[in-house]
This record gives C-alpha cells, structure tokens and sequence, in this order.
C-alpha cells in the first residue's frame, strides 16, 4: 500500500473507531505527510508498510532541525500512534518508532490571571461595538465554564440548557459534558443573543453558533486569540495571555476557593486526573498555607513541651 491509501485509511480509523476532532486529524495527516515527503525526497520511493526504523530515525533528526522540543515530541507520538495502526491492521510486524526516544520537556504552564487582571480586561473592552458585547460575553464564558477555545467558537445555541443552570460542551474525542454556568454568565449570553446577535444574518450553515463575526460565520480560534491579545496591550498586561490562560484561571480559582480536584477535573473535561493535577499548578506559599490551616498539627504550641 502507499503513503495516499494508507493515510486515508488511518484518517478514517481516527475519525471513525477513535472519534478524535478534525484539529487532531489534521495534525496527525500533515505529519504522515511531512514523512512522505522526506522519503520521496530521498530519491528511494518506500512505502509505510517498509520503512525501516533508520529511515523514520533521520526524518525526525532532519525535523528536530526546524521545530522545538514540544513539536518533536508531539511528531514522534503522531507517527507512533500511525504505525502502530499499520501492525494493528496486519499490513507490518513491527513499529519503527519503538526504540526512537522522545526528547525530554519541560512542562510550561501559561500564565494565570488574577481576578483583578480579568475584571481590567472585561473593563478595557469598547461596548460602543457589537463587537464589544459580544468579546466582554466570549470573555465571561470562558472564564465561567472554563472552556477551551475550540470548544467555545463551535457552542450551538441548542447547546444552552439556562433554566437547568447548564451548557451541553463538545470537547475532545467528540465527547460532551455538562458544565455549570453562573447567573451572571447566564444573563450576559442571553443579553448578547438577544439583542447583538439576532441583527446578525448567519450563513446557513452557522444559525445554531453561538459566537458569529459581523458577517454571520462562527469565530475562529485566531481570532480569539487576537481579541485577547489586543485588550492585553490595551491595558498594558505583561503576561503572554491567550484563551487558555482564562481556562486555567477558572481551574485555578475554583481549587483556590476549596473545590475538589475530581470536580475541576470534570468540568474541564479531563480523562486523567493526572492531566488536572499539572494543569492545576499552585505555588508553594499557596501549598504552605493550606497545611498551615488544615493540617491536625497547626495549632501545636511548642511552648507546651
């Protein structure tokens, strides 16, 4: 089989048995493709069925060239996860990329935001625009049900359950789960539908999207991240911010306040509860605090010894 057939027989398993999001996909296809290229440009045409673990071992050297450390690790565990299709399926007996290491990272947590720092970029936004009531309502959502930003710019008007206190979220893996939505939240959605968005005319195949731009289509991810990116400068933030860094405020505030790390991990829409536990960084004050006020030990008085 070649490199075509084999991808869109993969892309479709993915798509299929694993139910992962279009983002995904096309992840792992430009990978698959990016390798398909190398090997042509070898002058040696070798399909996937052969390729030899050398060969995938140079692709990932000539590569580790161009991107960081991140993106060769996510590369090596994209072209795993396709070869290991390929045994699966019986088209080979073994997996180049078993014995190729992935490089060491270091995790980066992005930034968090205290409230304060929110409520300024909420306040820097000009209501004068519809533009602006609906960028103060994609804030507040955000930051309210902790959403990625995929999941808010594909929220669908039949998604929002108000008077049960809920919105219904696609997440990752095409997977939804109910997440609790505050009053406040609440009005400010219902504000924006009904009085900004019902003088937009959405295209046909956006009606039901929550989130539309002047011209009636949904949102993109770029887009958000430039409308956070331009109320940052405007208030002259100095953390590198973007949507996710409202999704990790909410999961650190709620953790703050005393919510459960199972709970946070539901409402974010983790599966592991290892992935909520480095998500959820808190610093070691915060930690010392905590022991300090809960710990059986913390009103020992040494004088009584």
């Amino acid at each position: 089989m070649n490199w075509k057939q084999t991808t869109y027989d993969y892309v479709n398993f993915l798509k299929i048995e694993r139910g992962l999001s279009k983002n995904s996909i096309d992840s792992y296809k430009r990978d698959i493709n990016k390798l398909a290229l190398f090997v042509e440009s070898t002058g040696f045409p070798i399909s996937p069925i052969n390729i030899s673990q050398e060969t995938v071992q140079q692709f990932i050297y000539e590569s580790s060239k161009k991107i960081n450390a991140r993106t060769q690790a996510r590369l090596i565990s994209g072209l795993r996860g396709f070869f290991n299709y390929l045994v699966f399926e019986d088209y080979r007996k073994d997996n180049p990329t078993d014995l190729i290491e992935s490089p060491n990272i270091v995790r980066k947590l992005p930034d968090t935001l205290e409230k304060e720092e929110i409520d300024a970029l909420i306040t820097a936004i000009d209501l004068s625009h519809p533009q602006g009531e609906r960028n103060k309502t994609i804030i507040e959502t955000i930051y309210s049900c902790g959403l990625r930003v995929s999941e808010l710019i594909n929220l669908q008007l039949s998604d929002l359950f108000f008077e049960e206190g809920y919105i219904q979220v696609l997440g990752k893996g095409n997977k939804y789960r109910f997440v609790p939505i505050h009053i406040t939240t609440i009005h400010r959605l219902n504000f924006y539908i009904n009085e900004i968005r019902s003088l937009i005319t959405s295209k046909k195949e956006d009606e039901d999207t929550v989130f539309l731009n002047r011209r009636g289509k949904r949102l993109t991810r770029q887009m958000i991240f430039i409308i956070l990116k331009e109320l940052a400068q405007k208030i002259n933030l100095k953390k590198s911010i973007g949507p996710h860094t409202l999704r990790h405020s909410f999961a650190t505030h709620l953790l703050k306040n005393g919510a459960d790390l199972r709970v946070i991990q539901q409402l974010l829409g983790h599966e592991s509860i290892t992935t909520t536990e480095i998500y959820v960084h808190l610093d070691n004050s915060y930690l010392k605090e905590v022991v300090d006020l809960h710990h059986p030990r913390s009103n020992f008085n040494l004088n009584e010894e």
